[in-house]
């Protein structure tokens, strides 16, 4: 059974997604590993997951407010995301 602090990052059917779109799990990593809390590696679990306060607010910002996403909305906020780091 996976860890509860875990599997609240989990978008169900993203793993589903992301194999039949192959080209947006580059993206989706690129946009997970941006959203990592500071010196992830101190606690456990020893994963590069967000805060869990930043993560319910980034849901709420993509979602309008919705608890659960859709596979879609997160490779479409991870493509913003790539999109706005372009300039630098």
């Amino acid at each position: 059974m996976a860890d509860a602090r875990v599997s609240r990052y989990w978008v169900r059917g993203l793993g589903r997604y992301l194999a039949r779109h192959p080209r947006d799990i580059t993206c989706v990593v690129r946009a997970g590993w941006r959203l990592r809390r500071e010196s992830w590696w101190r606690r456990y679990p020893w994963l590069p997951l967000p805060d869990a306060a930043y993560w319910e607010f980034r849901v709420r910002t993509v979602s309008g407010g919705d608890a659960q996403l859709e596979p879609a909305q997160v490779v479409a906020a991870a493509k913003w995301s790539d999109l706005q780091r372009v300039g630098r």
